[in-house]
């Protein structure tokens, strides 16, 4: 599968749909497909033509996370580098931030942004999901963090996110204590904003009066939200604070004996 294959882009009434498309591995994010759709996300913005965005994920999963492989094959790389020179901390580093672009695209995207939640979004998926402005979840969407199930430092700014969607006690719940929402309990705690048979379909209504609307409006009251939820900061920017503070605890843990057994365990199943 080529890099414009794994995720696709298709605009109509001035919507962008933008789905991360590799459901034989339910959607598993690789530096590939989050170059791609890091790319996607940018078109779109720069398109004059769109005014919305609603991200999806092809088959039954939204997305699945990251792709463990490639992220123990960077913690071998890291383990056989010289010590010298910083090289051995850098390989985890570069490949975290590969991973991370897709979401944190969508997360800086001047449009507003809708996730259509149609199955699991774990991981690196939640954050997917976390990063746009509104969810909207299927009737076999879960909310699944899993970080600490593998061993793993939450990364990408997962924590800000989480706390900002639904404060901070279900936050840590999510985070420190496993906790799983699936599409009913997430729309009662506040993290989608509504369950529907077909999530891409109520995504592009939800959608229709921001594409209805001139274009410099919507971008113009999407930056002032952004300006006045936490009056001093861009909430784009505390997004970036927040990755650049699980970066180095999540690279940590990438190179840990436990994620190393958790991923053997994965990769024998």
């Amino acid at each position: 599968m080529t890099q414009a294959d794994l995720v696709l882009y298709h605009v109509d009434n001035r919507i962008a749909l933008i789905t991360v498309n590799d459901p034989g591995r339910r959607n598993a994010v690789t530096a590939e497909m989050s170059t791609a759709l890091r790319t996607a996300v940018e078109r779109a913005e720069t398109d004059p033509d769109v005014h919305a965005v609603v991200v999806t994920g092809a088959g039954t999963a939204f997305c699945a996370g990251a792709d463990l492989s490639a992220l123990g094959d960077a913690a071998a790389r890291r383990r056989w580098a010289p010590r010298w020179a910083g090289r051995r901390s850098r390989a985890v580093d570069e490949e975290l931030l590969r991973i991370y672009e897709g979401f944190m695209a969508v997360g800086k995207c001047r449009l507003p942004t809708i996730a259509a939640v149609n199955g699991p979004a774990v991981g690196a998926g939640l954050n997917l999901a976390l990063a746009a402005d509104v969810r909207i979840a299927g009737p076999g969407a879960v909310f699944d963090a899993r970080f600490l199930k593998l061993g793993l430092h939450p990364g990408g700014g997962a924590t800000w996110m989480m706390q900002r969607a639904v404060g901070p006690q279900l936050a840590r719940a999510a985070m420190l204590f496993g906790l799983c929402l699936d599409a009913e309990s997430a729309v009662r705690h506040g993290l989608a904003l509504n369950l529907a048979d077909d999530p891409v379909a109520a995504a592009l209504e939800l959608a229709a009066p921001a594409a209805a609307a001139p274009r410099e409006i919507v971008l113009a009251t999407k930056a002032t939200m952004r300006a006045t939820a936490s009056p001093g900061w861009v909430d784009s920017e505390l997004h970036e604070r927040a990755k650049r503070a699980e970066l180095g605890p999540q690279a940590k843990s990438i190179q840990s004996p436990e994620f190393a057994a958790r991923l053997a365990a994965a990769r024998r199943k």
